[in-house]
C-alpha cells in the first residue's frame, strides 16, 4: 500500500484550510500512540470531519484508515484516491465485510477511523451508537479513542449548507483511551464509548471560541444549549430520512456507473471483433 496520494490529499486540504483562514485547535492528540492499532471514534456534524479528524493522526505521525460509506468510491477519481489511502468501503447492507477489513488493518498496526453514529447527526448532538468501532478495538485489544469535532458543521454539513467565510473555528478534542478486555462485550463497550465521547464533545463544545452573530445563526448550536438545531426526537427522524435518501443516491450512481462499465466492456468487443454487430440483447428485442 503506497501512501503518497494520501501525503497529495493532505498538502491539498491544508492548503484549501489556509485559503479558507480555519482556526483549527487540536486537543489531546498525545492520547494516540505513535506506533501500532489503534481506533478513533468520532461525532460526526459536517462532510469534512474525516479530514479534522485525520489531522489527529498527521501531529502524531499516522495514517487514518477510514471506513466510508460505499457512495463515496462509486466516482472514479474520487475512489480511485479513497482505495489508494486504504481507506474502506461500507456496504450498509453488508457491513460484516468492511469490519473485517477494519480487523485487519487494525491488526496489521493501522489506525482505523469510525464514525460510530455512522451518519451525520442534525440534532449535533450524539446519536444511538452502532458496536462497530468497540468490536475491531475488543477484537484486536488496541486502544479505541474518542475524537470530539466542533464547529465543522458551520462548513459544509446536510441541509446545502455551506460557507466559505474565512476565519471559522474547529475545535477537536482528543479524549483517553478506553482498553476494552479480551471477553468484554462489543454493544457495552459501545456505550461505555459514547458516555466517554459526550464528555469529550462537551470539552470540545466549551472550548469553542465562535458565538452565533445573530438569532438567525443560532441553527450550528443544539437546542439544548438554546440554538435552533432539532432537538434529539427530531434529529433523529431526520438522520433517518437523510439515510435513506442517500442510500437511494448511493444505490442510483453504483447502477450509472454499472451501466457505463457494460457500454465500454461492448464498445471494446465491437473493436476487438472489428465489427459494429448489435449485442444479442439489442437483436433479440428487435426481431
Amino acid at each position: 500500500m503506497t501512501d503518497r496520494t494520501y501525503r497529495l490529499v493532505i498538502r491539498a486540504a491544508l492548503g484549501v484550510f489556509a485559503a479558507l483562514g480555519l482556526r483549527i485547535d487540536v486537543r489531546g492528540a498525545e492520547h494516540l500512540p505513535r506506533e501500532g492499532g489503534a481506533v478513533l471514534a468520532a461525532n460526526h456534524v459536517g462532510f469534512l470531519d474525516f479530514l479534522f479528524v485525520g489531522l489527529v493522526g498527521r501531529q502524531r505521525g499516522r495514517f487514518v484508515r477510514f471506513l466510508a460509506k460505499q457512495g463515496v468510491f462509486t466516482p472514479p477519481v474520487v475512489g480511485a484516491a479513497m482505495r489508494a489511502m486504504g481507506h474502506v468501503a461500507v456496504d450498509r447492507a453488508h457491513g460484516e465485510v468492511s469490519l473485517r477489513h477494519a480487523v485487519a488493518r487494525a491488526r496489521a498496526g493501522e489506525v482505523v477511523g469510525l464514525f460510530p453514529e455512522a451518519t451525520i447527526s442534525h440534532s449535533w448532538q450524539l446519536r444511538p451508537f452502532r458496536p462497530g468501532a468497540a468490536a475491531v478495538a475488543t477484537w484486536c485489544q488496541v486502544p479505541l479513542i474518542p475524537v470530539a469535532v466542533w464547529g465543522s458543521q458551520r462548513i459544509l454539513t446536510v441541509g446545502g449548507r455551506f460557507s466559505l467565510r474565512r476565519g471559522t473555528a474547529v475545535t477537536i478534542v482528543v479524549g483517553e483511551p478506553l482498553s476494552p478486555a479480551p471477553d468484554a462485550e462489543p454493544y457495552a463497550v459501545s456505550e461505555q464509548l459514547r458516555d466517554r465521547l459526550q464528555v469529550v464533545l462537551t470539552e470540545a463544545m466549551d472550548a469553542y471560541p465562535d458565538q452565533p452573530k445573530d438569532d438567525a445563526d443560532r441553527w450550528w448550536i443544539p437546542a439544548s444549549r438554546g440554538g435552533t438545531a432539532p432537538g434529539p426526537e427530531e434529529g433523529l427522524r431526520l438522520d433517518e430520512e437523510g439515510m435513506r435518501q442517500a442510500d437511494l443516491a448511493a444505490e442510483a450512481r453504483i447502477q450509472r456507473s454499472r451501466k457505463r462499465a457494460r457500454l465500454r466492456r461492448i464498445r471494446r468487443s465491437r473493436v476487438t471483433t472489428g465489427g459494429a454487430q448489435a449485442p444479442p440483447s439489442i437483436r433479440e428485442s428487435a426481431s
